[in-house]
């Protein structure tokens, strides 16, 4: 919104030539939604206790878990609405990514919002049956592959990180890898969000990543020298992605240890889904992989988890999952677990990042 008000009184006025440098109003996308999140969060946890909007605790998790009984959940929808205001006022929004990327964080929003309600009406973690949660995320991104398709290049070829001249053509068969990238990533933070900004921080340190990585697929010159995919106006995504960083790091300011809110799946499914999304957009859907290793370590470990326990009769191979509650068993103090899968985030995104030059 602020690009087309401003933007054009470039004519009157240069200082305003700013508004067209992608960097600059990412920059300030992040700024916003940072402050959004951070100075509506006291009003925003004061309003779910009065409407006793608390987390709901597993039965069945650690019994250290149970004393965060009832506090303040769905702060997701503070995370969600200031990723969307700040993208609305900071990006050009006659850019289809955009609004592909708005539409996948609000529709994930949407059925993360009802799982949590369905939570707190039940009384128990049992929310909206996983497969119904399935087929609604699934319908969605379909909607926005629709959209994509409808208006840029199909393009069914992979980019694999460290290796330039390998390009899988995966034909018809994209459209459903690119449902499991969203919707797999999607599933795997929330399956992630069960410690105090256990999730956040490797969300906002993906967001990052992918804040670098969709401005260079935007950028003809860039992509071309790192020999990259050039995708034109994948650039703008990089507004986007701000926001998501900006808005991450406001939330954890209160759902750091110990929390003050939870996000909820209505934040958990819409970043999960909004981080997936923009790795379908830029082409980088294999990295993803790697930039998210935690997310990725946490979702297979409760499929490992399943499967031995059905194959074997009842024998596990972790002491519980998601993995987070294997090491907490093992009696490693909750903010010690947090913290080193924050390293491992950062370690893993650095190595994101070198796969621009080792190709």
């Amino acid at each position: 919104m602020l690009y087309h008000l401003l933007y054009p009184l470039k004519e009157y006025f240069l200082l305003f030539n700013v508004f067209k440098y992608i960097t600059f109003r990412t920059i300030y996308a992040a700024v916003t939604a940072g402050g959004l999140t951070f100075f509506l969060g006291p009003w925003f946890i004061r309003k779910m206790r009065q409407l006793q909007m608390g987390q709901v605790i597993r039965d069945d998790g650690p019994e250290r878990h149970l004393e965060k009984a009832g506090t303040p959940s769905m702060g997701g929808i503070l995370i969600v609405g200031s990723i969307a205001v700040s993208t609305l006022l900071w990006a050009d929004l006659a850019n289809l990514y955009i609004w592909t990327s708005l539409f996948i964080l609000l529709a994930f929003a949407a059925i993360g919002l009802y799982d949590d309600l369905a939570k707190i009406r039940k009384g128990n973690s049992r929310g909206l049956p996983g497969k119904w949660k399935l087929f609604w995320q699934s319908l969605a991104v379909a909607a926005a592959l629709a959209m994509l398709f409808w208006k840029s290049p199909y393009d069914p070829t992979l980019n694999l990180p460290f290796f330039k001249n390998i390009h899988p053509d995966l034909g018809t068969l994209y459209i459903l890898f690119a449902v499991l990238v969203v919707v797999g990533s999607s599933n795997a933070v929330n399956l992630t969000d069960g410690l105090d900004g256990l999730a956040i921080g490797p969300f906002i340190i993906a967001a990052s990543v992918y804040v670098l990585f969709s401005y260079l697929t935007g950028h003809k010159g860039l992509a071309s020298y790192l020999q990259i995919p050039y995708i034109p106006g994948a650039g703008e995504i990089a507004v986007f992605c701000g926001a998501m960083v900006g808005a991450g790091l406001g939330f954890l300011w209160y759902n750091a240890h110990p929390a003050e809110i939870f996000m909820g799946d209505v934040g958990s499914l819409s970043l999960g889904g909004a981080l997936g999304i923009v790795a379908v957009i830029t082409k980088q859907e294999i990295l993803l992989a790697l930039v998210g290793g935690v997310f990725v370590a946490e979702a297979l470990s409760v499929m490992l988890q399943v499967g031995y326990f059905k194959a074997t009769g009842g024998k596990r191979i972790f002491r519980m999952a998601p993995l987070h509650h294997h090491f907490e068993l093992k009696d490693i103090p909750e903010p010690k677990v947090i913290v080193r899968f924050w390293i491992v985030s950062v370690l893993l995104g650095l190595l994101a990042v070198s796969t621009l030059k080792l190709r």
